[in-house]
Parts: structure tokens; sequence; C-alpha cells
């Protein structure tokens, strides 16, 4: 709660979610009439309201049990067949009481698509009394009940989930996979009770709709799906192509590469070749300088030597001689 002095506090109905002022404002002041639908875990309502001075006056009224009293309805009263039935019902009556036209009044209740409220009000549209609405809201085909006996067909009868959540529909004599036979007696039975009544009939293009995929489409839809496994297989040579075009422009990319490197590498040694060479004339000069040198020192060697050994042995030999003679 606030704790400023100005706070107000929301309207108690407002507070405990039941009114929308603000709606019930502009309904109030446009002057028509209301269908007021009111669905419960276990039954539905529906009811055609007129504001007054002195507070809300109930035109007509319609319940869920009222189905189950007069018109034998055996199933569950809280269903979306059961709604449906119900604003039928109070349909008929608001047109034998010369209401032609209503607005929807929904409340508080979220309005969600194919709900039990926008049943209600398609049982109300199908009397014959005109109420706006878009028809997005409405689903064709579950006010009949065919989301129920799908269900059940799916769980088997012989499950023990389809037990516990069908033990109503056991529990009365009424098999769920058949609701929309059930469906169609009572709703006879409702119309037969008025007078001159006059019900918008079920859509004709229902059942061929279902039946029309299973007959002639599937002869149709042959032949696109040949085509489309055709159409694949230029995609894949593609595929080939562009996988081997890359290979042969990899392979002279390669091999430049590998000519590029070698030329790196030679190309240092070329340069280190070169500079070597280079001082080998430097040296071969200096060789032969010195060999011609170097012969020359020779030759003055030569006689000098000659000379000493000859020299040496001379005196030898007459030593020698003398000796012998001497001897």
């Amino acid at each position: 709660m606030a704790n400023k002095a100005n706070y107000r506090v929301p309207a108690r109905r407002r507070r405990q979610g039941k009114t929308d002022y603000q709606a019930r404002k502009a309904m109030v002041i446009s002057g028509r009439p209301r269908l007021v639908a009111r669905p419960s875990t276990k039954n539905v309502q529906a009811q055609i309201i007129v504001a007054k001075p002195i507070g809300d006056m109930t035109l007509v009224a319609a319940s869920s049990r009222e189905l189950a009293k007069k018109y034998g309805w055996k199933a569950s009263t809280g269903s979306v067949p059961a709604a449906y039935l119900t604003g039928l019902l109070c349909g008929l009556k608001a047109k034998q009481a010369g209401i032609n036209a209503a607005i929807l009044d929904i409340g508080m209740v979220i309005p969600t698509k194919g709900a039990r409220v926008f049943a209600v009000l398609h049982g109300v549209i199908d009397a014959g009394v005109e109420v706006p609405h878009g028809e997005g809201k409405i689903v064709a085909g579950r006010h009949k009940g065919n989301h129920i006996a799908a269900y059940a067909q799916e769980l088997g009868s012989d499950s023990d989930e389809y037990k516990a959540k069908f033990s109503k529909f056991i529990a009365a004599g009424i098999a769920p996979e058949k609701i929309v036979e059930h469906y169609t007696a009572v709703k006879a039975a409702i119309v037969g009770s008025f007078k001159g009544a006059v019900v918008a009939p079920e859509p004709a293009d229902e059942k061929p709709a279902k039946k029309a995929p299973k007959a002639a489409p599937p002869k149709e839809k042959a032949a696109p799906k040949a085509e489309a496994k055709a159409v694949p297989a230029p995609k894949t040579e593609a595929k080939v192509e562009e996988a081997k075009a890359p290979a042969k422009e990899e392979a002279p990319v390669k091999a430049e590469k590998a000519i590029k490197a070698e030329k790196a590498e030679k190309a240092p040694a070329k340069e280190k070749a070169a500079a070597k060479e280079e001082p080998a004339p430097k040296a071969e000069k200096a060789v032969k300088e010195k060999a011609p040198a170097a012969k020359e020192a020779k030759a003055k060697k030569a006689p000098a030597k000659e000379k000493e050994a000859k020299e040496e042995k001379a005196p030898a030999k007459k030593a020698s001689k003398k000796g012998e003679n001497k001897e």
C-alpha cells in the first residue's frame, strides 16, 4: 500500500479482477446491449444485459446446465462444445425477444484464439444476432469437439490416462471419440425447441478441405519432387569443378614459389663465389712474380753449391792418393 496522502484505493471489483471499469464505461455510454460471456471451470454462462440508471438489467440468459437438464447434453458442461451450444441457446432466446444486435463483453478474460468466450460468440452469431468481431479469434471445427475426439484417439481407450481424463464421459456412457455426433444431436434438439428458428448451416467446405489433399494433390506434387531431385545434380558437378579448379591453379603457384626460393638460395651462393673468385688473379700474379725470383735465386745458389762440393771433394782424393803412395 502507498503511504502518500493522495493515494486512492482501487474499486473493490477491480481489485478482485472482476470488472474493467474503463471498458465498462465505454460500453455503457454506447447504449447497446452487451453479450456478457463468463466461463468457469465447470460451467459457461451467457447473458444479454442492458445498462439502466437503476443498474444492469438482464434481458436474456443461458447456462450450460440447461443443456444437461433440457436437451440431453451428457458431456462436460465446461468444454468448448458446451460453450458454443450455450451461446446458440442464448442467441435463439435473444432473437425470440427481439434483440438483433449486441456487443461482446468478456470482462477480465484474456482474449485467446479459440477460447470458450469466442465459442459463445460463435454460437450467438450462428443464431442470427449481429456482434462485431474478428474472424481470427474463431477456430473452425473446434466448436464441434473435433480436438477432443482427436486427443482421445491419440491416448487410446486402453490407457490409464484416457480413463482418468475422460472419466465423466465414461460414467455418462459417451465415448469421447463420438462427441461430434452427440454435439450434432443436441444442437438439433436446441434448434427444434424454437419455432421458426433459423440457424447458420455448418460450413460445407470443411469436409472437402480435409479430403482434397488425399485425392488429387499428391499426384500433382509427385512431378515437382522429381524435378527437385534433378536440379541438385549440376550443383554437385559445379562443386566438383570448383574443387578441381583451385587444385590446378595451386600447382603453378607452388612451382613459382619453389623457383623463387631456389633463386633466393642460389643468389647468396653466387655472390659469395664471385667474392672469392675476385682475389684469385692477384694471387696468381703474386705466384708468377715469385716464381722467376725463386728460379733466379736457385740459379745463383746452384753454382755456389757446386763449387763448394768440388772444393770439398778435391782435397780428400789427394790425401787418399798420398796415403796410398806412402804405404
